[in-house]
């Protein structure tokens, strides 16, 4: 069997790593000309997708056949990121199965859809205008606010906190169409949740997550999640579920939630494998990769079952393999990407006895990366 994915970047490389085992094969479509082959080099077919007739808003029949053979006919295609041409699935969809569905990746890639679909399914969110000026904006939700543009909005890019009026002005001279701009929550912390959902209606849910951000970016990340009661766990799951069978869902989904008292409010979906489930690499018996890879190639799933509290760290934008860092109880994730400002160049896992020991090893880890980055 054959699986194309979306994307040549980490996510490619570590769902195709995951499959590779299974005695599955895989090809990858390069749709981001910026988009480095370093990722998933020597793993599978790499092609461009075809260029979109502008005029007509669709794809050349005979350019998506032709991307369809050079990606070695796959019985599915699956994503490694939301913010993907629709247009492109649609046209591939006529040959083989897209998982998540197109219509799950559309709902998921737009905030306002995104935030329709919550409120459609009474799952809490916060408060938000789309498109308004900010000035209308704090006069109906207060100060602070959040603007967030509606795509390609992640890693605290395209994200404006306005506190006042003079960010309130500054933010209305941007002259910016598409975003929405979200009351600010008071939240106790951030953690995630990531399930997956196979072809047949199976759902299983890893450990919820404690995450941790530094200006809009996630830098480590600790599961299980600390003083979580069984209610708020069962109502993560409740909202996920709620999710993944209106959605029809096949795949690894992932919600951000917000902890709020003894309630959670949904922060953002992402319909992939995530950043905040890398830890099953090391701490689940299924990882997430594996476990999307078993849905969307029409196996049952895995067990989730965690084997020992574990912590995730990110590396981010450092030029060199950090083995100088690793540990008896941990594993070093290299993407081999090059390397920029803020950017994700892998990612360190850790294994630990209890809670402590782990945020002790993160702690070191991180005052080590902040001396020498």
């Amino acid at each position: 069997m054959r699986i194309a994915i979306v994307g040549c970047g980490q996510l490619s490389r570590m769902m195709a790593l995951a499959g590779i085992p299974l005695g599955l094969e895989f090809s990858f479509i390069r749709d981001d000309e910026t988009q480095t082959r370093d990722c998933v080099q020597g793993l599978g077919i790499i092609e461009n997708a075809p260029a979109k007739i502008t005029e007509t808003n669709s794809y050349p029949a005979e350019a998506i056949a032709n991307l369809y053979q050079a990606l070695g006919e796959p019985d599915c295609i699956s994503v490694e990121k939301e913010q993907v041409d629709i247009t492109l699935l649609q046209a591939l969809a006529i040959f083989c199965p897209i998982y998540p569905s197109v219509d799950a990746i559309k709902a998921c890639q737009h905030r306002g859809a995104e935030k329709q679909l919550l409120t459609s399914l009474a799952i809490p969110t916060s408060p938000y205008l789309y498109n308004c000026s900010a000035k209308e904006a704090v006069e109906r939700l207060g100060y602070p606010v959040m603007a967030k543009s509606c795509t390609e909005g992640y890693d605290g890019k395209n994200q404006w906190v306005i506190k006042n009026a003079d960010d309130a002005i500054q933010f209305d001279t941007l002259q910016l169409t598409d975003y929405i701009i979200e009351g600010f929550i008071e939240f106790d912390k951030e953690i995630s949740l990531v399930s997956a959902r196979s072809q047949k209606g199976q759902i299983a849910h890893y450990s919820l997550t404690d995450n941790h951000h530094e200006k809009g970016m996630l830098i480590h990340s600790i599961s299980p999640a600390v003083n979580i009661s069984d209610a708020l766990q069962a109502q993560a799951q409740r909202y996920m579920e709620s999710l993944l069978n209106e959605l029809d869902y096949v795949g690894i989904l992932a919600i951000e939630f917000f902890v709020v008292g003894d309630s959670l409010m949904v922060n953002e979906l992402a319909p992939r494998v995530h950043n905040s489930g890398h830890w099953t690499q090391l701490g689940s018996i299924t990882c997430q990769f594996e476990n999307h890879v078993r849905a969307i190639a029409g196996l049952s799933l895995g067990s989730t079952k965690q084997i020992s509290k574990t912590g995730m760290f990110n590396l981010i934008g450092t030029e060199r393999p950090p083995f100088e860092a690793l540990t008896e109880n941990s594993k070093l994730y290299w993407y081999n990407k090059t390397s920029k400002a803020k950017r994700k160049v892998g990612h360190i896992n850790f294994i630990a006895a209890n809670q402590a020991l782990l945020e002790q090893q993160i702690t070191q880890l991180k005052m080590r990366w902040k001396a020498n980055n």
